[in-house]
């Protein structure tokens, strides 16, 4: 889960986990095994691409943490690549991992992986993405897609007049965040009957793709008057294809995470807002929720699966945002 318009790091495995939680099922594995040479030692990340901004932060973010607590962490990435995914898992465990934390590659898809490291004894933390199973991570630490999509929805709506038609670039349906957020869309945008969708296309997360499939969009639907993005990489691609097509003055763009590039879009003028996904604040969370687990047993968290709020960015306080995070 990019005008106007988210990991077991690989192949050291991941120990701290996202559309993440400590959960009850995870304190009851045995405090013993769970706290056996926890000082120091392997964290692995396994993340899915930190060529994109987004996941690059999220890296830093478990980097810095699990060097602050006294771990020497291993970042890998499986591209959204299942069987990637899996090799990267087999790795981190033979490199004796302490802990694994993944960023999920497919929401039912990666949930061998996940067994495969618990099989190993293996405390995992599921940052960013969720797996469709609870029970078998100690923590699945996510945004608030739903919450997240609700607030882009109603600055779309704001910016556009309440009315127009626009178009909607999906990230891949096997990641649960892009339904997330087309379901949040969906659900504030379907109030105002004059907000008209014309066209949906799946631009999987990549500038690339949203550049070309806004192309293919302007060719179909040359009157639009917004377009609603699922993440800021898609977004700015559009941006770049209405551009060429020299339209951007008259469409409003909205994007979702709140990635450096979208934030220098927004103040340039040609995105209209973006929706900040906490991925410093949850990231470093997966890792201090492994650290405890790692001491006493226990993740300290009430429950699994947690959630963490967005935040709205737009011209009006731009000024407040710096690296992922309003100050």
């Amino acid at each position: 889960m990019y005008r106007k318009i988210g990991v077991m790091l690989t192949a050291a495995a991941v120990v701290i986990g996202m559309s993440g939680c400590g959960g009850s099922s995870s304190d009851s594995s045995s405090k013993d095994s769970a706290s056996k040479d926890s000082k120091g030692g392997l964290i692995s990340l396994i993340t899915n691409d930190p060529a994109n901004p987004f996941w690059s932060a999220e890296a830093d973010a478990v980097k810095a943490e699990g060097k602050k607590l006294g771990y020497k962490v291993s970042v890998t990435a499986h591209k959204g690549d299942t069987k990637k995914e899996s090799d990267l898992v087999d790795s981190a465990i033979t490199k004796g991992s302490k802990a694994i934390l993944l960023d999920p590659a497919n929401a039912n898809g990666s949930i061998g992986a996940v067994k495969k490291i618990v099989k190993a004894d293996i405390p995992v933390f599921l940052v960013n993405a969720e797996i469709n199973k609870q029970g078998l991570a100690k923590a699945q630490l996510v945004s608030n897609n739903a919450q997240g999509a609700a607030l882009g929805a109603k600055q779309f709506v704001k910016a556009m007049g309440g009315k127009g038609k626009y178009v909607e670039l999906k990230g891949p349906s096997s990641d649960n965040n892009s339904a997330t957020r087309s379901n949040g869309y969906k659900t504030v945008l379907s109030q105002y009957p004059k907000m008209k969708l014309v066209e949906t296309q799946v631009a999987g997360w990549d500038q690339k793709l949203g550049h070309d499939k806004m192309q293919s969009i302007l060719q179909a639907h040359p009157d639009i008057d917004g377009v609603l993005s699922g993440n800021d990489t898609m977004a700015l691609g559009a941006i770049a294809a209405l551009k060429e097509a020299g339209k951007l003055d008259k469409v409003v763009v909205g994007g979702f995470d709140g990635i450096p590039d979208a934030a220098d879009a927004i103040k340039a003028g040609s995105q209209d807002y973006t929706v900040l996904q906490p991925v410093v604040e949850f990231s470093k969370k997966a890792v201090d929720e492994a650290d405890k687990y790692l001491k006493t047993g226990k993740t300290g968290a009430p429950q699994e699966k947690q959630s963490f709020d967005c935040s709205l960015i737009t011209k009006k306080n731009i000024g407040k945002y710096k690296d992922f995070q309003l100050k």
